[in-house]
């Protein structure tokens, strides 16, 4: 495991001895390569003659992290990281694993922060050994979790009084679009910031947009997850009330395919509920979050949003009977429990 930390220990930092000259021009004639040890002790090498590439600082490896990481860490940039647990591969070889947030903010130039909730966001930047610590003027921090728009902002505000710059960068597309570099990626900062970060951002994502001002990227993320819950409600209740009339729920659902009805989630969470593979993609625990956080901002803004608090409530119901850590689309199972009926067998 590469190991980075700004304080030279020996518990927490690998260093190998400095190359002669002559070994420096070899290396350099070898196109550019240049070679480490991994775990195993083994010799490996990683093409650094990409002269775009960047300190790039990653936190949170998650189902969406790593993948999201992984994309970066291909382009060629050297990637800091830092995530709870153990450190997947192929970042626990290829990348420097820092001890903490502060060390991925002293070592990197921009930092991405991808963890799951706003009380996650706050500690990773202004907890202890969190990122605001190792910030100098100019860095960057981006943060494409999904999080409380109104906090959002504070922590740009923070982040900004350090002279720094602060995206916020939710994305969708689940798991799917995560390994696949497809996210849409919904922006919030100001555009020399989001110029800047832009190029990075593509690497992750194909629609990306700057939608206004810090926090309005959250903003954006809330709408979002309304309009896919609200879609994955009426995709289940479409096919429960198909299954349990007698009809081939999966026949169903490729005729509704050729029609207006058709959409991403029925293609795709249609499937999922008919195959009854609800390993997560994105889990019900965290859409739940994300629609009392719709909930919320529609209280304070006097704004009536009934259909997603029905939604919610469908969520509620599902973490209710332990379905909390599947993916969004067991929602159904509620929906199932109510009629005493599946949609299929497993």
């Amino acid at each position: 495991m590469r190991s980075a930390t700004t304080d030279g220990s020996a518990a927490n930092t690998s260093r190998a001895a400095p190359p002669s000259k002559a070994s420096a021009g070899a290396a350099h004639s070898r196109n550019n390569e240049v070679t480490h040890q991994d775990r195993t002790g083994q010799r490996k090498s990683r093409d650094m003659s990409n002269t775009n590439a960047q300190k790039i600082g990653f936190i949170g490896l998650g189902i969406m992290g790593a993948p999201m990481a992984g994309h970066l860490l291909e382009a060629g940039h050297q990637l800091y990281v830092n995530t709870r647990g153990p450190v997947p591969e192929p970042f626990a070889s290829k990348a420097m694993v820092c001890a903490t947030a502060t060390d991925v903010a002293r070592q990197a130039d921009v930092i991405f922060l991808m963890v799951p909730d706003t009380p996650d966001v706050e500690k990773v930047l202004f907890g202890e050994g969190g990122v605001a610590a190792g910030l100098t003027q100019g860095k960057v921090v981006v943060d494409c979790s999904s999080i409380d728009p109104i906090a959002t902002k504070e922590f740009a505000r923070r982040i900004l009084d350090l002279g720094c710059g602060y995206v916020d960068a939710p994305v969708s597309g689940g798991e799917v679009g995560a390994k696949a570099a497809s996210l849409t990626i919904m922006c919030g900062g100001d555009e020399g910031t989001f110029g800047r970060v832009r190029p990075l951002l593509e690497k992750m994502g194909k629609n990306i947009t700057l939608v206004g001002n810090a926090g309005d990227g959250q903003v954006c993320k809330v709408a979002n997850q309304i309009i896919v819950a609200l879609n994955i409600a009426a995709v289940g209740e479409a096919l429960v009330f198909a299954s349990k009339a007698g009809a081939d729920p999966a026949k169903v659902r490729q005729a509704l395919m050729g029609g207006f009805a058709s959409s991403r989630i029925l293609e795709v969470h249609g499937e999922r509920m008919i195959k009854r593979t609800f390993a997560p993609g994105f889990r019900i625990a965290l859409h739940q979050k994300d629609l009392n956080l719709a909930l919320q901002g529609a209280r304070s803004l006097g704004v009536a949003l009934p259909q997603t608090a029905s939604a919610a409530q469908l969520m509620n119901a599902c973490a209710a009977l332990g379905f909390g850590q599947e993916d969004h689309s067991a929602l159904v199972r509620a929906l199932e429990a109510m009629a005493n009926h599946p949609v299929a067998q497993a």
